[in-house]
């Protein structure tokens, strides 16, 4: 996500003036947060990368969204569906900020500067991650495997500014990310390498067309 606002900083000037924000790290594959209908909890990730994950009666995991530095997320975002089978996962060590959205209709009693600046700068976040979930949407309704894999790969070049990346997941993931079978997807994969459209080491995607 970008954003001209640079939440870690601005969180460790004026963590102290405000009571009503909590600060918590994580390590890899830790649970940061389940989502609890009627809590109206915002989180921010400050470092790090986390999936917001369910799970199914069956036990089938779905990677329903994926977060890097400065992503929002919480059950403000999910207030009809929220269960406890959603929840966060940490994807690698993380910083969370901890809030709840309806704090921000109360100023504190000495308007603490963290408040108050978090406030100014909400919307600007909020709007990232509306083009943020509009993007996702778009991504899902890619009508192939093929079609949803190119798409992914055209935006992680775009946000790295370079047509050679390391993905953000296990192909495992990637497949529960973009809701296909991953049998499936490795079987296109190979064909995007046989047809000269992309290239992979381990890890590693290198586009080969324009």
């Amino acid at each position: 996500m970008d954003t001209s606002f640079d939440i870690e900083s601005f969180f460790n000037k004026f963590s102290c003036d405000c009571k009503k924000a909590q600060r918590k790290t994580f390590s890899k594959n830790q649970v940061i947060t389940t989502y609890i209908q009627k809590r109206n909890q915002l989180c921010i990730l400050l470092s790090g990368h986390a999936d917001l994950v369910r799970y199914d009666l069956n036990g089938n995991r779905t990677i329903v969204e994926h977060f890097s530095k400065n992503a929002l997320f919480g059950e403000v975002f999910y207030q009809v569906t929220t269960n406890n089978e959603l929840l966060v996962e940490a994807r690698s060590s993380c910083t969370v900020l901890f809030y709840i959205y309806d704090q921000l209709k109360e100023p504190c009693t000495k308007n603490c500067e963290f408040h108050s600046t978090l406030s100014e700068h909400l919307p600007e976040l909020i709007l990232n991650k509306i083009t943020d979930l509009n993007t996702r949407i778009e991504l899902l309704t890619q009508r192939s495997t093929r079609d949803k894999l190119l798409m992914y790969f055209s935006l992680i070049s775009t946000r790295k500014l370079s047509k050679t990346f390391e993905l953000p997941f296990s192909l495992t993931d990637l497949a529960d990310y973009l809701n296909v079978d991953r049998s499936a997807m490795m079987r296109e994969l190979k064909l995007l390498k046989e047809d000269g459209l992309v290239e992979k080491i381990g890890n590693r995607i290198i586009l080969l067309y324009e």
